[in-house]
Parts: C-alpha cells; structure tokens; sequence
C-alpha cells in the first residue's frame, strides 16, 4: 500500500504523486457509501499494479476544503489585487480575506500593476500597502510589464498549495505566465474562469511552480458569507483578535458593546476607518442572511 497526493481530478480518475511518480487511479465504491468524494488535494493511500491501475483505498482527515473549485488541503491564498485597471478594490479585498482567514489558508496579498501607478495614486495605493502590513499580511508590489517583484513572489511557493484568488482583469493569468511561461496555454484555461463566478470546474489540477502546487482554477470564485457564523466573524480581522483581551465584554462583537477596545483603536486611528467599516457591513449581511434549512 502506497501514499501520495492527489493533482489531478479528471472524469472519474485520480491522479495521485507518489515518489515523483503519478499513478491513475478509480475511487473505491467505500467512498459514495461513505459519502466521500476524492478530491484534488487530498493525502491518499492506494494500490497500484502500474501506474495506469491504480485504487485509492483511503483518503486522510483534511485541513481544509474548498468547494469552488473542488480541492483540499490548501495552504495559501495568493490574492491578487491591480493598483488601477481596475482601482483598488479594498472592500473586495476584505471579502476575501475574511473568507481565506475562515478556511484557516494563510493570505498573501499581492498588488499587481504597479507600473501603472502615477503621482496622483501613489500615496493612497501606498497607504494601503502599509495598512495592511500592519495588520501583519505578507504584501508583494508587482510589475508583470517590468517584472519588478515577480521573483519575490517564487519563495512563498516551496512546499505549499497556493489557490490564485482576486477581481477580474487584474494580471493574475499574467502573473503565472511571468512566472512559469511555458503555461501558456494552461493560463489560458484560468483566465478563462479567474473572477467569473459563473463556472463550474470540473477539471482542477495543481502544476508545479517554485517547488509547490498551485491549482490551476482560481479559489473562491464565491464570495457570500453562507459559511460563516456571527461569532466567527471578529476572528477573521487579526487586528480585532490582538486587541479583543482589552474589551470589557467576553464575547464582545465590537459594534454596540460600552468599552469595546476594538472600538477604541478604530476611533483613535489605529485601525483604518474602512476595515472597520467593512467589518460593520458584514455584520449586517450575516444577520440578514435567510437561514439554511
């Protein structure tokens, strides 16, 4: 019985890597009795009289999973958000990190055409970067015209599942062609449902970039909070989590709680006005989400 990874999902067969060998492989009947389906991603044991013939036996415990597009065990979220072309979007960006920090995926933000930034922007796209430093995300500033930043992006890929993330029209099939320009055609394939929200991937496969995977359809190509309770919510803005001991109220949602710390730093411009404000108007959209029966 061997071990291995599963990078490829493809009309009922599993592609799964094991010792720098991919093997086919069908799904037990165990799995729909189990209500179990493989998923790219997953640590699996199987058996293989080749590697054209292979049966996956068990699928390990996952850390995380996402449905759209089907994959488990992801480690990073690079997001990628354009400087202009279209404007910074930090609303959006918010969404998504509140949905990566939910799925305990560690985000990496990077902001792409940086090249296109004049005077005028500068200092307001900088002043975002360095908010969000603060709040202590990992920010990568990038060029894929002049290829400034791009290879700072490399390292972050060693040993991880990287799902791509972010709006529409930002360079993100760009950005994994600067990085691995033999992907030309598979770049075309992400561009094709990066940001859409409309499709339904059935194929998803991880390439090898930088010495780790990254799945070649974007991540959360969904973007309601369906998943995520109340409570959850101030768990997913770090900033809110470092100062919640200081709130004189266990439990506290930092809205209409007296002596709220979170309240206090947002009012004495510790933490930006539109994080807190974007906080604010999830709250609203979980209360008002129609129960799921």
């Amino acid at each position: 019985m061997a071990e291995g990874k599963i990078i490829k999902a493809l009309s009922g067969f599993y592609y799964v890597l094991s010792e720098g060998r991919v093997y086919q492989c069908r799904g037990r009947g165990v799995f729909r009795k189990r209500k179990v389906t493989p998923l790219v991603g997953d640590y699996v044991s199987f058996q293989a009289e080749n590697e054209r013939e292979g049966y996956i036996l068990d699928v390990f415990e996952r850390k995380n999973e996402l449905v759209r597009p089907p994959i488990a065990n992801i480690d990073q979220a690079i997001l990628v958000f354009s400087a202009v072309e279209p404007d910074f979007n930090p609303a959006l960006l918010d969404r998504f990190l509140v949905l990566i920090e939910a799925k305990h995926i560690r985000p990496i933000i990077v902001v792409s055409k940086m090249d296109l930034v004049d005077d005028e922007t500068k200092p307001r796209i900088e002043q975002y970067i360095c908010d969000y430093r603060q709040i202590g995300y990992d920010v990568l500033e990038v060029s894929t015209k002049t290829r400034a930043g791009v290879e700072s992006l490399l390292p972050y890929f060693e040993g991880n599942v990287s799902v791509f993330a972010g709006q529409s029209g930002v360079g993100k099939s760009s950005l994994l062609n600067a990085l691995r320009p033999d992907l030309q055609l598979k770049t075309g394939h992400i561009s094709h449902h990066l940001g859409r929200g409309k499709h339904t991937t059935r194929h998803v496969e991880l390439i090898e970039i930088g010495g780790g995977f990254v799945a070649d359809t974007p991540g959360f190509s969904a973007l309601e909070f369906d998943e995520i309770a109340l409570e959850q919510l101030p768990l997913c803005f770090p900033e809110f989590v470092a100062r919640s001991g200081g709130c004189k109220f266990r439990g506290c949602t930092h809205t209409a709680e007296p002596k709220c710390a979170v309240k206090e730093a947002f009012a004495s411009g510790d933490i930006p006005c539109y994080r807190y404000e974007h906080y604010v108007s999830f709250v609203e959209e979980i209360k008002e989400r129609k129960p799921r029966y």
